[in-house]
């Protein structure tokens, strides 16, 4: 099985690294079950540099020995026994997940090992990116992208549209779209950070590659977005590709668009748990992100606006203020400059009807 079809299928998959190398980033279907704990790693990382490979070695059978040992192999047997068809892998494919499958070959597990560790399957996910870049790049950089090239030739469509229209609730619906903002755990705006925070860089670019790896169909969808989304950067080649691509444009009446703000950024999470308090505190300082952009004067009446709405319980003050002085100012400008782009545009109804009509009969396009 190729990299590519262990990250496309959701395999399962153990990872071997410690703790702190899974947390700077690793992939969706992967659990941590560490062959060594951070500090262990960091005392035989020392010894090797001091000492040489063989020491390290030995350190490290005297570090997992015994209970230790047993311990470790019974959580990789515990997961395998509830998913047998999982892999396992470490940094390169190296040393630390040949010792784990050496051991659990001696408890009666035949593991199967990526070949090339955690770093091979990072590459195939970096692949699918190098493989959007325009023909000239995409050689300069030598990007194989194999197993991602028929990417390239799907029709991208981009969903714009302004703020509080409902652009993820449409893509939601679509089985041909990628959810960036759900991938990124953002909605993309000043306001739009979730109470769970974001994920790392390198998960995020990670879990990206693989939905588009699993994508199927000439079309791919998304939604308008900037380089970033929250503290998040799109992958180059990607958000290059996105403005090329030609724009649905989603519109709604400005009392809808409030009812639709006020629902998603404050009676939702209201109702999943959030405090009034933390919520409160959480949106004036998104506000206070923005002074700078908003103006001192309208900063401070928005601000005053979004105490009383929480106070009150009337939130539509606030949250016109900031569409119609900071949103909807900065969302005409971005589009200016897609207008020549835009195939569609229509309320809720009218796009879902267009980009469900429109799925037989619009075939794949070569990016320009």
């Amino acid at each position: 099985m190729t990299p590519s079809d262990l990250l496309a299928l959701d395999v399962p998959l153990i990872d071997l690294r410690a703790p702190a190398e899974f947390a700077r980033g690793a992939f969706p279907c992967a659990v941590n079950k560490p062959l060594l704990t951070d500090d262990e790693r960091a005392e035989i990382g020392t010894l090797h540099k001091r000492r040489g490979r063989d020491a390290a070695i030995r350190k490290g059978y005297e570090l997992v020995a015994g209970p230790v040992r047993d311990a470790r192999i019974k959580s990789w047997t515990d997961f395998l026994t509830r998913h047998p068809e999982a892999w396992i892998y470490c940094w390169r494919g190296g040393l630390r997940s040949a010792i784990a499958q050496s051991w659990l070959r001696e408890a009666g597990w035949n593991a199967l090992r990526v070949e090339g560790g955690y770093k091979r399957l990072r590459q195939t996910c970096l692949d699918v990116f190098e493989a959007l870049a325009p023909a000239d790049a995409s050689a300069s950089t030598g990007a194989a992208g194999s197993g991602a090239d028929p990417v390239r030739a799907k029709r991208w469509l981009v969903l714009a549209g302004r703020t509080g229209v409902g652009k993820t609730k449409v893509i939601e619906t679509l089985p041909d779209a990628i959810d960036l903002e759900a991938l990124a755990r953002h909605r993309g705006s000043a306001f739009g950070g979730h109470g769970g925070g974001q994920p790392t860089p390198i998960a995020f670019e990670n879990a990206l590659a693989i939905d588009t790896l699993k994508h199927r169909g000439p079309r791919l969808i998304v939604e308008d977005e900037s380089r970033t989304i929250g503290r998040l950067a799109l992958p180059q080649f990607w958000h290059a590709r996105m403005q090329q691509a030609p724009v649905v444009l989603l519109e709604a009446p400005l009392p809808m668009r409030i009812a639709h703000i006020r629902a998603e950024y404050v009676d939702e999470p209201l109702a999943n748990g959030t405090s009034e308090e933390a919520l409160l505190t959480r949106h004036q300082a998104a506000l206070d992100r923005i002074e700078k952009r908003l103006g001192h004067q309208r900063h401070a009446e928005v601000g005053e606006a979004l105490k009383a709405g929480f106070s009150r319980g009337d939130h539509e003050g606030w949250i016109e203020r900031l569409l119609t002085w900071y949103y909807d100012p900065m969302y005409d400008y971005q589009l200016k400059t897609k207008q020549r782009r835009v195939e569609f545009r229509g309320g809720r109804a009218a796009v879902r009807a267009y980009l469900q009509d429109s799925a037989d009969i619009n075939s794949p396009q070569p990016p320009r």
